[in-house]
This record gives structure tokens, sequence and C-alpha cells, in this order.
């Protein structure tokens, strides 16, 4: 079983690569003219923060959605964000992807703890069968609508297609429930006076 730390050096190399996630914008946001867009970064730290709100109501292992929200796209450090606007087939996705995390197990070290939950939680997330990787995936299509409603309010978008590639297709009571919330203050938004707030 795993359970070496990362050398120093291992480890600093790594931390350099995250940095990639930090300065990468997201690409659905670039391609429909969203000045500033959120980085990669940016959305999986709300997503961890979704994790650690969620409560023991969603029967799941918070500490691992929380690491699970901040792993499930850092293959992208490597990859960078291919979104179906790249025109990227899903299994060539799927396999770049695979190939940058064995890249990030042998920075890390084969033998290493980190390497192995790295590794773990990254199929755990894209085979989607755990109730924690549910929530998670489900975070994820929330996180990019709740961007879009902001960017719809902040910056005058019409991001409708951002919903519609997400309508129905919430799996977890919680991720059902929070999407409905966040539809109705969109619709309140919608019927707001310009410049008022909407309760």
């Amino acid at each position: 079983m795993a359970s070496s730390s990362p050398s120093p050096a291992a480890a600093v190399d790594f931390l350099f690569l995250l940095q990639k996630l930090k300065t990468t914008p997201r690409t659905g946001w670039v391609k429909r003219g969203v000045q500033q867009p959120e980085s990669i970064a940016d959305h999986m730290y709300r997503m961890g923060m979704m994790a650690l709100i969620v409560g023991p109501d969603a029967g799941v292992n918070i500490n691992r959605c929380i690491k699970m929200g901040i792993v499930h796209d850092v293959a992208e450090a490597i990859v960078g964000d291919i979104t179906p606007y790249c025109n990227v087939a899903p299994e060539e996705k799927h396999r770049l992807e695979m190939d940058a995390i064995s890249q990030i197990k042998a920075m890390l070290g084969e033998g290493t703890s980190a390497a192995q939950e790295i590794s773990e939680l990254w199929h755990e997330y894209e085979a989607n069968q755990s109730k924690e990787a549910k929530l998670v995936k489900d975070f994820d299509k929330l996180e990019m609508i709740i961007q879009a409603h902001e960017y719809e309010q902040d910056q005058g978008k019409a991001l409708q297609e951002f919903f519609d590639s997400t309508e129905g297709r919430f799996t977890t009571d919680t991720g059902k429930a929070w999407a409905a919330e966040l539809y109705a203050r969109r619709a309140a938004a919608a019927t707001s006076t310009p410049g008022e707030k909407p309760v």
C-alpha cells in the first residue's frame, strides 16, 4: 500500500504545474466573449466549497467530495480545458486526460499516497458510480450555471445554452434542489426592474 510522501522537489514541481489551472480560463466563457473569465482553478475552488457546506443530509463522505472537487479537473493542467466546442471526441478527451493523470502520478512518485489518491479520485469521478461522484458531477454542472447566471447579471450576456445543456441532468436530491433555487433566482432577476436586486 502506498504510504511515502512526494519528495520536496516532486511536491514543488506539482505545485508549479497547478499554476496552469490558475491561469487557464474556462473555454466555454472564452468562446462566448466573457470578460475576465474564471479560471479552471476558480471553478474547482467553488466546487470544493459546495462539498464543504452540503452537510450530513446528503448521505455522502463529505471529505471525499471536497477532495474530488479539487481533483476532478486536475488533468487540465496538462491538456487544457477541452469542451464540446473543441471538436475532440469524448473518447479522445478521456484518453488524453488519463495520460495526464499518469504523468501527474509519475511526477509525484508512483509509490506515493498522493499519487495514488489523486488517481483514485479522478477515476472515481469519471466512472460516476459512487454517491460521492454523482454529487460532485452535479456540483460541476451547478457551478457552471451559477457562473453563467453571474455573467448574465454582471455582463449582460445571453448564456441560455449553458442552462439548456444541464436541464434534466441533475441526479442527486441536493443537485436538483440547489439548481431549482438558482432557476427561481434567475427567473426573478429576469422580471426585476433594471438596477433592482431580486429578493
